[in-house]
């Protein structure tokens, strides 16, 4: 890794591996979308909460412009550990995905990946995020995942309480029994 971040256009830049994101981005917004329909009845994101919304997609808006400019490591050993990092956040985004698109709309989701952790889409766009990071050996780009994740967690706390309000004490019970990141003990607050 340099200090300096690459910049170089070219053919075998990060930007092919945005694609697939993409595209997932796109499935999880229709799966959403259908499920969500109608649903929202006279529930109200906070000023802060509407904020924070946006800004989620700023450092991933960044790192998909950055990724044009930033080459693979081709000859080198990152590309391999992070494409397979990059494999399995794909591979767990749209399992996740899978399963949410596949359960009952009027319940919450508690099997597949969702038992396992509250966010499991949010898990897979930040090991691909990770990823692509390591693959292009782009210390900016992994500071811009950690921006994603820092900014992912704290819109976490709006679906929650979305959460909450549409299943009421369902998703109180799931939300105690399951941590909202794999590996991250659940904390009293949570």
């Amino acid at each position: 890794m340099s200090f300096v971040p690459a910049f170089e256009l070219g053919l075998w830049n990060a930007w092919i591996l945005i694609v697939p994101i993409l595209i997932i981005m796109f499935s999880d917004m229709r799966a959403t979308s259908i499920r969500e329909s109608g649903k929202a009845g006279d529930f109200q994101l906070t000023k802060q909460e509407n904020r924070f919304t946006y800004f989620v997609f700023l450092p991933m808006l960044v790192s998909f412009v950055y990724s044009v400019f930033l080459p693979l490591q081709v000859d080198a050993i990152w590309l391999y550990s992070g494409l397979s990092i990059y494999v399995l956040g794909i591979v767990f985004t749209i399992v996740a995905i899978r399963n949410f698109s596949t359960s009952p709309k009027d319940k919450v989701i508690t099997r597949g990946l969702y038992r396992f952790t509250r966010n499991p889409t949010y898990v897979g766009m930040i090991l691909i995020q990770t990823g692509i990071g390591i693959a292009c050996a782009s210390w900016l780009y992994l500071v811009l995942t950690v921006a994603l994740l820092i900014l992912f967690n704290v819109n976490l706390s709006a679906e929650e309480r979305y959460c909450l309000y549409r299943y009421g004490e369902n998703y109180q019970k799931y939300k105690n029994s399951t941590p909202r990141w794999i590996g991250i003990p659940k904390s009293k607050k949570d």
